[in-house]
């Protein structure tokens, strides 16, 4: 049987780890190290790293690829092909050559659009209709290697990057494991990518999720999409910053940029081109809470009733 190593991270990994367990033989993962997270600073391991020891697949953490345990372990597992999905590090030529299938990854794009470390929001926050994804051989670029499969999905106009990202897992999953046989029996001729067609997506910080209303409310209603689960957008208001994970671009142009108002019962801020209404809000330290009744504990939104609009 041909024996696996599997590479990731997030939960888009955790998901296709789960499929290629149920059909081959996976005889280890790497994945990356516990991180600290959230105000409390506790530490957490990656969504790979609980399912793979749950399972019963060792589990090998470390901070760079490049040392002689990573060899030695290799060496044990001795895979025939290495599986990556989301690992979060470069792979270099002395990884990428040690199987003899090489290195396989599964990219959440439908390459050569969106080559590099986020796909899924970047496909949302530049309005993408259409999204997909892609298996390809790796080399030393990055997603830049030879396409062994791909498949095409849409991207439905109230997609978030955590509802797309398990809408790609799966499909990445199945066909994964549709297409690894074949591979492994040389049965696919690989494609070239077109590389002058080629974008990239860097990758993403905290800071990226603050909200501009200078800017355009469509690009702004996408933003809060794409950086929902992480890193949630926000603007801040009254010293605090609120976070936004649901919003609604109104054909309305009431108030001007960055103003504060109350359409249609909810809390809305003007934009360069229509207003966008604010649907779910969270308040530091608070619960997640729909715009309508955030208005209630929201002394001074809307100053002197003077940006209030009933419609």
């Amino acid at each position: 049987m041909t024996k696996i190593v599997f590479m990731g991270s997030p939960l888009y990994a955790e998901i296709i780890l789960r499929e290629l367990y149920e059909r081959f033989d996976v005889v280890g993962v790497i994945t990356q190290p516990d991180k600290r997270v959230g105000r409390g600073r506790a530490i957490q391991p990656p969504p790979v790293k609980n399912i793979a020891i749950k399972i019963g697949i060792p589990v090998l953490q470390p901070k760079k690829l490049a040392t002689e345990e990573v060899n030695n372990i290799l060496a044990e597992w001795d895979p025939d092909v290495i599986i990556v999905a989301a690992y979060g590090k470069i792979l270099r030529s002395n990884m990428l050559e040690y199987p003899g299938f090489g290195c396989v990854n599964v990219h959440a794009s439908y390459l050569p659009r969106w080559r590099g470390a986020s796909p899924i929001q970047a496909a949302i926050l530049n309005g993408d209709q259409t999204s997909g994804v892609t298996i390809i051989k790796m080399d030393e670029g990055i997603d830049t290697g030879d396409i062994i499969a791909q498949k095409e999905v849409e991207i439905s106009k109230i997609e978030t990057a955590g509802s797309l990202t398990n809408k790609l897992a799966v499909i990445g999953a199945r066909l994964l494991v549709e297409t690894l046989p074949r591979y492994i029996k040389r049965k696919i001729i690989l494609e070239k990518q077109l590389s002058n067609n080629a974008t990239y997506a860097g990758i993403i910080k905290k800071q990226d999720g603050l909200l501009d209303f200078q800017g355009r409310a469509e690009e702004l209603e996408r933003q809060i999409r794409a950086y929902d689960p992480w890193p949630i957008c926000y603007f801040n208001w009254d010293g605090k910053n609120v976070k936004i994970y649901s919003a609604r671009v109104l054909k309305t142009h009431y108030l001007k940029p960055a103003q504060r108002g109350v359409i249609e019962k909810y809390p809305c801020i003007g934009t360069k081109t229509y207003d966008l209404q604010l649907e779910k809000i969270q308040m530091p330290g608070k619960q997640k809470i729909n715009g309508d009744v955030f208005l209630n504990g929201a002394r001074g939104w809307a100053e002197n009733n003077t940006e209030r609009i009933n419609n």
